[in-house]
């Protein structure tokens, strides 16, 4: 698990003399589940290079981030009722 939003350095970033390029903040995407009702705190999910991330919504950036592979995430999706 992760406890932070990572930063993504941009693929042009190498070990040469022009190793500092841009990076890029992960955003997390909040379920279409959570809306404007009582029940508005749900799942985030987002995409890393290793598969997806999610996390509470409730908790924020406190939330406990559990990292899952693009066949475990799709399986939760089809539990959920989502894919």
């Amino acid at each position: 698990m992760v406890g932070y939003t990572g930063w993504r350095k941009s693929t042009r970033s190498s070990n040469t003399a022009n190793s500092d390029c841009v990076e890029c903040r992960q955003t997390w995407r909040k379920s279409s589940r959570s809306n404007n009702t009582s029940n508005a705190d749900c799942v985030e999910a987002r995409n890393t290079a290793a598969g997806f991330q999610v996390r509470d919504s409730k908790l924020g950036h406190d939330s406990p981030v559990f990292d899952l592979g693009a066949a475990d995430f799709t399986s939760l999706l089809r539990a959920t009722g989502r894919s």
